[in-house]
């Protein structure tokens, strides 16, 4: 029996399954923590079994896509930012100020890395580039997201000691990413010669892996959403608004991207790679910031909309990839 149109297919039903769950059974405590291990274990897994299909040549020509990269790099840091000042006529108005500044918090934040090279590799983009590009806007952004934040969210200057803790926990940062993304990519790519026949004749087990990467993150994202005080602390009518908001924003920019992608004669590879790292913002990477760049009662408002994108980001994304995965596959030419 033909699935009807307007009925989702199997994967955006489980998505949101997932945030159904997470809302009425959020991971809290211990369980939570376990479950964010294994996140980051099965994320790196899934590095692991990418590298390892990807030749030095893709590596290196991904590495080399500096024009794939600019265009990211300017999604990220100039093109969100533009948008959340000048539609600051339509967008303020459906939020409370504190939520506004949050706004442009959000816009300023660098892309997210586990996310966005998964979806590539559901869509079947160009995985070395998404790997490459993904994590420099992370890398950069631990620098270059507070001082966009003190230009355009608060006037005063970050004092000293602030500062301070800023860059300890830029370190720690940076020293996660090699964590989680850095090493099992190099290792994937020296396993390559034992590993790559293997999962060359497991390309359905390794889809099943990517998708199911993405539900854990999208619980667990949401799970600490939802316990953070998601659904209580926020009315009902600005949330509204804010889901409105972070609808504008991401419709735009997943529209330039695409457009742009097009006009400048990119593959539809690179093309994927650019429409998913360009359209991302970090919730792994905003939360610390915040923290530290703001106090305690200010947090919260500057957090919550990066919460709000950062689901939505994932729902709508993971619906993209699924189409652009069901697109025919192109023989190479011989």
């Amino acid at each position: 029996m033909t699935r009807p149109r307007f009925v989702p297919d199997n994967y955006a039903m489980a998505l949101f399954g997932m945030v159904l769950l997470a809302s009425m059974l959020p991971a809290q405590g211990l369980f939570a923590r376990v479950l964010e291990t294994i996140t980051a274990c099965a994320i790196a897994c899934l590095f692991f079994l990418h590298e390892a299909r990807l030749s030095r040549q893709a590596i290196t020509a991904g590495i080399m896509h500096w024009r794939l990269h600019l265009l990211i790099f300017l999604s990220t840091f100039a093109l969100f930012p533009l948008l959340g000042v000048a539609l600051r006529p339509l967008l303020q108005p459906l939020v409370t100020p504190d939520l506004y500044r949050g706004v442009l918090y959000l816009c300023v934040m660098p892309a997210t890395v586990q996310s966005a090279i998964a979806f590539t590799a559901v869509a079947r983009g160009n995985i070395a580039a998404a790997v490459c590009s993904a994590s420099a806007s992370t890398l950069l952004g631990i620098f270059i997201s507070p001082l966009l934040v003190d230009w355009l969210v608060m006037p005063q200057t970050v004092n000293a000691a602030t500062g301070a803790s800023a860059a300890h926990d830029a370190w720690n940062h940076i020293g996660t990413i090699m964590l989680q993304l850095l090493l099992p990519f190099a290792l994937g790519h020296l396993s390559r010669p034992l590993t790559a026949k293997w999962i060359a004749q497991r390309a359905h087990f390794i889809r099943f892996f990517d998708q199911g990467s993405i539900l854990l993150v999208v619980y667990t994202a949401f799970s600490a959403a939802v316990a953070g005080g998601l659904w209580r602390d926020t009315p009902l009518r600005a949330l509204a608004g804010l889901l409105g908001v972070c609808i504008v924003l991401l419709a735009v920019v997943l529209y330039a991207t695409t457009q742009l992608a097009r006009r400048l004669r990119f593959s539809e590879e690179d093309e994927i790679a650019i429409v998913f790292c360009g359209s991302k913002k970090s919730l792994a990477s905003g939360v610390p910031m915040a923290k530290v760049l703001f106090p305690p009662a200010v947090a919260g408002p500057m957090v919550l909309p990066l919460l709000v994108f950062h689901q939505l980001q994932l729902m709508v994304c993971a619906v993209l990839a699924a189409r652009y995965s069901r697109r025919p596959k192109q023989e190479p030419i011989s």
